[in-house]
């Protein structure tokens, strides 16, 4: 286990740490475009995708300035005409710490660790965050923000739908979405993901690094799922049940679906969408 390497804050990491809780929506946005982290420019009409995945813990002190981050990227999600989706992925090592993460999940830090593998990484580390399935990115530096995002929005992608989601009238618990994908022109396979997550969860933390913290997250994914194949040249047209965990408000889920590249590679499509109550 390893936790990020603690540069100096940057201006961002400083501002991002403490904005949450004292200023409003509208300067939250002023400060961060002026930092080169979001826009407020008008959305394409089919907006290119660009996917970024936060490995973190209640119990890593390093990761609450990440954690905001993502929430002002969810707040704020067009960027250079693209639109930014967000994942909040909470590992489980550090659960040993002296804080058990309410929301860890062995299934996704088996997924860092796919990463780790894939990317050539020494070992795991939080926060980590991920775009495209390719890059790593640095919450303190909003240089390097702005240039991994940059590149994402100018890269292709394939149309991925989900056009229809609803939750059971006679079950609250589950949901059905339509995903849909168009076909790719890739030499392989692709898998067909679907994330279930919690649009925000509070945390008291009692112990550990955060003990005595109020936390707030956002996209906080609580179940992914591998729902299929895209293979070369043929779409992907299928209806997938979820269940979600008792006691989940419905009005409080995202669903996300995304194709990506085994290994965990390149992603190569995704979407956002809130369930039909």
């Amino acid at each position: 286990m390893q936790r990020s390497p603690l540069a100096p804050l940057s201006l961002v990491a400083l501002l991002l740490a403490g904005l949450l809780n004292v200023q409003s929506t509208t300067s939250i946005q002023a400060q961060a475009q002026s930092l080169g982290v979001v826009t407020n420019e008008t959305p394409d009409a089919d907006p290119r995708p660009i996917f970024v995945e936060l490995f973190t813990s209640e119990g890593c002190s390093s990761c609450p300035p990440a954690d905001a981050l993502l929430q002002q990227m969810d707040t704020s999600p067009h960027f250079a005409g693209a639109q930014l989706i967000v994942l909040s992925e909470h590992v489980t090592y550090w659960d040993r710490d002296g804080w058990k993460d309410p929301n860890s999940s062995a299934e996704l830090t088996k997924r860092q660790a796919a990463y780790v593998q894939a990317l050539g990484l020494k070992e795991p580390y939080t926060p980590q965050l991920i775009v495209n399935g390719t890059r790593e990115m640095s919450a303190n530096d909003p240089t390097q923000i702005d240039n991994i995002l940059r590149e994402a929005a100018s890269t292709s992608t394939i149309p991925v739908r989900i056009r229809e989601a609803t939750v059971d009238a006679g079950n609250p618990m589950l949901v059905r979405m339509h995903v849909a994908a168009d076909g790719s022109s890739d030499k392989q396979n692709a898998d067909v993901y679907v994330a279930v997550a919690l649009d925000r969860v509070e945390s008291q933390v009692l112990h550990g690094e955060n003990g005595g913290r109020h936390l707030t997250h956002v996209a906080v994914v609580v179940e992914l799922k591998n729902v299929g194949k895209l293979s070369k040249g043929k779409s992907f047209d299928e209806v997938v049940q979820l269940n979600l965990k008792p006691g989940t408000d419905p009005k409080n889920v995202r669903l996300v679906a995304f194709v990506q590249e085994p290994g965990p590679g390149k992603l190569l499509g995704a979407a956002l969408r809130k369930p039909g109550i």
